[in-house]
């Protein structure tokens, strides 16, 4: 493998799946099943998602609600959703570890780089919700954060999208696709890859961002294992 401690961030809208919101359980055992996979090779996982499928603080402050109060709430969606993929993964047969940066005790315990890191050589998967514990900071910050606090070797954003492009895939057939990037170069093009804050994060610390489809079945194990898959910046 090329790398053997990932931190793997998924969106909260990935595990809506062909829903309008909330979780996909066909979407879910699909993600789980992919790691689980990466897993038991001996890769080392620590994973953050986000909450936008159940609700976003920005959202919220932007119809008249308290942003601090909003945000607080987002954290709350970041967990729910982190149960959901522990208990996927525990039912693949895969040890587990849920902390968070708002520990909810007896479900989630405080994140603490040194029993994360314990965690991971134990060969459980840890699985960190609740963003930084802070309001006004994404899961993108997060999953910076958490990512240099583990010593991870690279971040994995697994996206619907096999990379980054010129422009939106979605929306302009033109676009083309890069495959690889320095941070320098993704900052002058303007690529929304990450917020600012968690993009900074990872240059200064000289830690890759791979973004991938997570989607497509066996990207995950192909991208740890070195294959050519996505779009690395670093």
């Amino acid at each position: 493998m090329k790398y053997n401690r990932i931190l793997l961030k998924l969106s909260g809208e990935a595990l809506m799946g062909s829903q309008q919101y909330g979780i996909d359980p066909v979407r879910l055992n699909e993600y789980a099943t992919e790691i689980a996979e990466v897993a038991n090779q001996g890769v080392q996982v620590a994973i953050v998602i986000g909450g936008g499928n159940i609700f976003r603080g920005l959202q919220g402050a932007s119809k008249g609600m308290d942003r601090v109060q909003g945000d607080y709430m987002g954290m709350l969606a970041t967990i729910i959703n982190s149960m959901a993929l522990q208990g996927a993964l525990e039912g693949c047969g895969v040890k587990t570890k849920l902390t968070g940066g708002l520990a909810i005790d007896p479900i989630v315990e405080e994140t603490s780089r040194k029993r994360a890191i314990e965690y991971l050589t134990e060969g459980k998967v840890v699985i960190i919700s609740g963003g930084t514990g802070n309001p006004y900071f994404t899961t993108d910050s997060a999953s910076a954060l958490r990512a240099i606090e583990i010593q991870a070797d690279i971040i994995l954003k697994g996206t619907r999208v096999d990379g980054i492009y010129t422009a939106d895939p979605e929306k302009d057939p033109t676009a083309t696709k890069f495959d690889t990037l320095t941070f320098d170069e993704a900052y002058q093009k303007n690529l929304k890859i990450m917020d600012l804050t968690a993009f900074t994060l990872c240059k200064e610390n000289n830690l890759p961002i791979c973004v991938f489809d997570m989607n497509t079945r066996g990207n995950l194990l192909k991208v740890v294992s070195g294959e050519n898959i996505g779009t690395i910046v670093k």
